[in-house]
């Protein structure tokens, strides 16, 4: 294929809510290219994008897919996004490596709440957007319902490219205002009839035309004063008044289009090749040095791997765009993250699971090659004497967790292994194995979003597992001042084991002041501090531990040992074997053996007189709580804020946003397990939410006696 130049190229995010059309949207850009000559079927399992097995089985995207498309001469690479909220993360990494975005809007629901999350994406990357209202001939498509909304939600830059005569089951014409002219198509779309506009119709043309080339004109000097000169533009001047709009966001404009039977697919294309900004065109990235590296094919070459996956027959094949120089076969590059080195062997342009071998990439382009080494998702590679370094990419933070476990014990290591590769081709699934919890814990975006993993894991790797619900990261503290002594003393012939421990403890606030006196009863403890540890906890709070030791009671070289005694406690709370949190320790006096002290006898002292203290010191149990913002649909908005409550929810606000309710609340994780399927089923799949740690608060009475049960009769089962 032809070598296609940076001044040629166009990168495009193919977006939209589920069940919007783009997968089908994608068949007849292909189809309309030439790349395809027979259009395939979600229903038909034979279409370019869903081609993995899982997708296949579900019927919907779970992967992004890259394709390009030769059209007027221009190279378009287009990503064609999953539109579930669950699967996110592929249309972030898409903005992040594209141009442009063309958010498919679905005219017979409007703006749904996964609409309106993929543009603040896009917006916060300061993308330009292009909307294309689809499937015009559903039973319940209302195009001007859909445009008043699109207004409502995104203001006065929403400009009409073109409308439809009529929308619902007869839709099959429209006026293009750009050209002012009418498209119609027969019963099963394809080339359409181009005519002169009618005359009933010309007046809503005219007027829509006139606002289109006002907003043209606004970004542009030169075409303000021929439009004030001349009252109207040329068509070329509009498009370079569009592009220049598009590129400052102050205009998105929108197309008529049914994907499924091919109408209005074509003159977007010719939209997308004519008016879209180039690669060059667009604000150049900035590295992690803050470099902004501008797309030069004659620059130092530097590539960025987007995305993995993982094929039949192939292996890894991994999707890079070249942000700088020209890349070619054969060619070593090193891995600045991986500070190892790498061969490109071949480089290949990708329709799908489609590859075609290329001798050239240049800078802007995007390509895929297979069998790397030593490459990950998000590394930079860059040919000697560059240093660049790419990290644009930010993911939204887990919804949902699992905790993920092989049915067969044997298998654990190989189940890490899939889920490492898994995690390569979708970092919004996170693995971490946690040694609090004692468990293995899948986060991701939702439930569809692990059962997906579930499904390609058990049918793909022949691996079968086993979702539980995780344990939660609880936390203990203390609220009191409490004393405690532990003698640890043992003989069984020999050398015997002998220390003695006496000491206080209580909650530790940053800033109090050191600890004078203590009474408890009618005595009175005077600390005199010779040594103070504040030992940072990894799980947060601190440990402070002050040596108040007078007249050598213990030897300053077991002091060492009672605090790893202390700690052994702090990581295995004497509640509920929780990590124990914000405690100060004064070890005022104790015992020692001439002979029979020894480090593990003061240890263990240390531990059990911590324990007893501990439990005498009102201690508490606290819980993690985040905050969540949840984005609803006005009519179901009682029954989300009743849901909430019901899951001990204290709601910090509510506010609207774009046609939408937005609730702010905290609430404790235990609460938050299955909250994304019972929201899901609470508003139709009409929602969705975020969630980002907060705090850790007490829990409720009721609560702490349900947790203490609970660790009582597990250690007695044990």
């Amino acid at each position: 294929m032809k070598v296609y130049q940076t001044n040629e190229i166009k990168n495009i995010a193919l977006l939209g809510s589920k069940g919007s059309g783009k997968t089908t949207l994608a068949e007849a850009m292909l189809y309309e290219c030439g790349v395809i000559k027979r259009r395939g079927t979600i229903d038909g399992k034979n279409t370019v994008s869903d081609y993995f097995p899982v997708e296949k089985e579900y019927g919907y995207s779970v992967f992004s897919t890259v394709f390009y498309a030769e059209f007027l001469n221009k190279k378009l690479n287009v990503i064609d996004c999953p539109g579930a909220d669950d699967f996110v993360g592929n249309a972030i990494t898409a903005l992040n490596v594209t141009d442009t975005g063309v958010i498919l809007v679905d005219a017979q629901y409007g703006v749904e709440v996964g609409t309106q999350n993929i543009f603040r994406t896009a917006t916060s990357l300061k993308k330009p957007i292009i909307f294309a209202i689809n499937q015009l001939d559903g039973e319940k498509a209302d195009f001007e319902n859909v445009i008043e909304q699109m207004r409502e939600i995104f203001g006065p830059k929403i400009v009409q490219i073109q409308y439809p005569l009529v929308s619902g089951p007869g839709f099959n014409s429209m006026i293009d205002v750009l050209l002012m002219k009418k498209y119609s198509w027969g019963p099963d779309g394809g080339v359409p009839v181009i005519e002169d506009i009618p005359a009933d119709q010309m007046d809503k043309a005219r007027e829509l035309n006139q606002k289109l080339v006002e907003a043209a004109a606004e970004n542009d000097e030169t075409l303000m004063e021929k439009f004030f000169e001349k009252g109207s533009l040329t068509e070329d001047e509009m498009r370079e008044g569009i592009r220049k709009g598009l590129i400052d966001r102050s205009i998105y404009p929108v197309f008529c289009v049914s994907a499924l039977k091919d109408m209005g697919v074509r003159r977007m294309m010719e939209f997308l090749g004519n008016v879209v900004p180039f690669v060059e065109d667009m604000p150049a990235p900035v590295d992690v040095n803050g470099n902004e590296v501008k797309p030069d094919s004659n620059g130092p070459l530097s590539i960025f791997m987007f995305k993995t996956t993982v094929e039949p027959h192939i292996g890894e094949v991994q999707y890079f765009k070249v942000m700088s120089g020209t890349l070619t076969p054969g060619v070593d590059l090193d891995n600045v993250n991986r500070e190892s080195k790498e061969r490109i062997a071949q480089i290949y342009c990708v329709c799908g699971q489609i590859k075609t071998q290329v001798d050239k990439l240049c800078a802007g382009d995007i390509g895929a090659t297979v069998k790397l080494k030593d490459v990950r998702t998000g590394n930079t590679l860059d040919a000697k004497g560059c240093n660049y370094n790419f990290d644009f990419i930010k993911y939204p933070a887990p919804k949902y967790q699992r905790a993920i476990r092989p049915v067969t014990e044997s298998d654990a290591e190989k189940l890490m292994s899939i889920l490492t590769r898994m995690h390569e081709e979708d970092p919004t699934w996170e693995i971490v194995q946690s040694k609090e919890l004692k468990q293995t814990i899948l986060s991701g975006q939702g439930e569809f979003h692990l059962r997906t993993l579930k499904w390609r894991v058990e049918n793909n790797d022949k691996l079968p597992i086993i979702f539980e619900e995780p344990r939660i990261p609880y936390r203990e503290t203390i609220t009191k001042a409490s004393r405690a002594d532990y003698r640890h003393k043992k003989q069984s012939g020999g050398a015997g084991q002998f220390g003695e421990v006496h000491l206080i403890i209580e909650p530790y606030v940053e800033g109090s002041p050191l600890p004078d006196t203590y009474k408890f009863g009618s005595q009175e403890y005077k600390m005199n501090i010779r040594d103070t540890q504040e030992i940072p906890l990894d799980w947060g709070g601190k440990l402070v531990v002050h040596n108040c030791i007078v007249g050598g009671a213990i030897d300053a070289r077991f002091i060492p040992a009672i605090v790893k005694g202390l700690m052994d406690r702090m990581e295995q709370g004497p509640l509920t074997g929780s990590y124990a949190r914000d405690v100060r320790v004064c070890i005022y006096d104790g015992k020692m053996h001439p002979v029979d002290s020894n480090e593990i006898s003061f240890r263990l002292a240390g531990r059990n007189a911590f324990s007893e203290a501990f439990r005498n010191a009102n201690p508490k149990i606290l819980e993690p709580v985040y905050d969540v913002e949840v984005m609803v649909p006005a009519d179901v908005m009682g029954d989300v804020m009743s849901d909430l409550q019901a899951r001990r929810a204290v709601i910090m606000g509510m506010s609207s946003e774009n046609g939408f309710e937005k609730i702010t609340a905290k609430v404790p994780l235990k609460e938050m397990s299955s909250y994304s399927t019972a929201l899901s089923s609470i508003t139709g799949g009409r929602s969705s939410f975020s969630m980002k740690f907060a705090s850790y608060e007490l829990v409720p009475g009721d609560v702490q006696e349900k947790l203490l049960k609970e660790y009582a009769e597990n250690n007695n089962e044990e």
